[in-house]
C-alpha cells in the first residue's frame, strides 16, 4: 500500500488521465467483453416431430451447440415415424475458423493492452526514450486496428451463417419424416443469439478504439513536432519618441492645400515707405509763409 501511495504521489498514474492511457484502459475492457461473449457461448434450440402414429412422436428434440461452432459435429436423434425407429442427424457447417480468429485477436489485444498500461505507468520515461517505444507502439496499434477490422467482419459473416444453420425451420428440412404426408414438424424454441450479437458489436467498438488511438500514439513519436512550430513573431513599426518630434515633420494643411496669391506683408510695408520718401515730406508752415 505504501508503494502505491508513493507512486500516486510521484504522478506515475497521471498518464492514465490523458487520452493515450485512458483509451488503453477502454481497449483492455472491451477486448475482455469481445472474446468472453463469443468464447463462452452455448446455445440450444428445440423442435417437435409429430408422427401420424402419435405414439412414435417426439415433441421435444433438443439440439445443443457451442463455441467454436463446429456444427457438423453436433448430432441429434429424431423419429422416422416408421415403426418407432429413430435416426441420427447432424447440423451443417463448420464456422470455427472465424470464431476462433475473433477470439484470438481479442485475447492478444487484451494482453497487449495490459502490457502497454504497465509500461505507461512504471516505465513511461524509458518508453519515450530514443523514440523507439512510441514507434513500436504505433506499429502494433495499427496492426491490431487492422486485425479487429478483419476479425470483426469475418465473425459477423460467420455469425450470420451460424444463425441460418441453427434455425429450427432450416434444421427440420434435414428430417425425412417431416416430408411425409400426415407428419407434422415445428419449432418449439429458438436459440438465443443476443450474446453473439453483442460480441460482434464489441468487435467493431474495439476497431474504433484502436483506430482512434493511432493519432495519440503518433503524437508521442514526435514526427509531427517540426510541422507544429509556432510562426515567428511579426515586427511592429517603431512608435515616435515624442509628440513634439512627430509634429516637427507635419506640414500645415492649409499651406499645402490652398492655392492663389499669398501676400507678403513685410514687402508691402517697405514699398510703402519708399514711395513716401520719394514724394517728399510735406512743407512746413513756416516755409510756406
Amino acid at each position: 500500500m505504501d508503494v502505491l501511495n508513493q507512486m500516486v504521489a510521484q504522478g506515475q498514474f497521471r498518464v492514465l488521465k490523458v487520452p493515450l492511457g485512458f483509451i488503453k484502459i477502454l481497449q483492455w475492457f472491451f477486448a475482455i467483453f469481445a472474446f468472453s461473449t463469443c468464447g463462452s457461448y452455448s446455445g440450444m434450440f428445440r423442435m417437435a416431430v409429430e408422427c401420424k402414429n402419435r405414439t412414435e412422436s417426439n415433441l421435444s428434440i433438443e439440439v445443443e451447440f457451442e463455441y467454436p461452432f463446429r456444427l457438423h459435429q453436433v448430432n441429434f436423434f429424431a423419429p422416422t415415424c416408421k415403426g418407432g425407429a429413430t435416426d441420427q442427424f447432424f447440423l451443417v457447417g463448420d464456422y470455427s475458423s472465424s470464431a476462433e480468429f475473433f477470439v484470438t485477436i481479442g485475447v492478444f489485444a487484451f494482453l497487449y493492452s495490459m502490457a502497454a498500461l504497465s509500461i505507461y505507468v512504471f516505465f513511461f520515461e524509458k518508453y519515450k526514450e530514443n523514440n523507439k517505444g512510441p514507434l513500436v507502439d504505433l506499429g502494433l496499434t495499427g496492426v491490431f486496428a487492422f486485425m479487429w477490422l478483419v476479425s470483426s467482419a469475418a465473425w459477423a459473416k460467420g455469425l450470420s451463417d451460424v444463425k441460418t444453420a441453427t434455425n429450427p425451420d432450416q434444421v427440420i428440412t434435414l428430417i425425412p419424416a417431416c416430408v411425409d404426408e400426415g407428419n407434422t414438424c415445428r419449432e418449439v424454441h429458438d436459440p438465443v443469439m443476443s450474446g453473439l450479437n453483442t460480441s460482434v458489436a464489441f468487435g467493431f467498438i474495439n476497431l474504433v478504439l484502436w483506430a482512434g488511438n493511432l493519432w495519440f500514439v503518433f503524437k508521442e513519436t514526435g514526427i509531427i513536432a517540426p510541422f507544429m512550430r509556432p510562426p515567428p513573431p511579426q515586427e511592429k513599426p517603431a512608435a515616435p519618441e515624442a509628440y513634439g518630434q512627430q509634429g516637427a515633420y507635419e506640414q500645415d494643411p492649409y499651406a499645402s492645400n490652398q492655392g492663389g496669391y499669398q501676400p507678403d506683408y513685410n514687402q508691402q510695408d517697405a514699398e510703402y515707405g519708399q514711395g513716401y520718401t520719394q514724394q517728399g515730406a510735406p512743407t512746413s508752415f513756416s516755409n510756406q509763409m
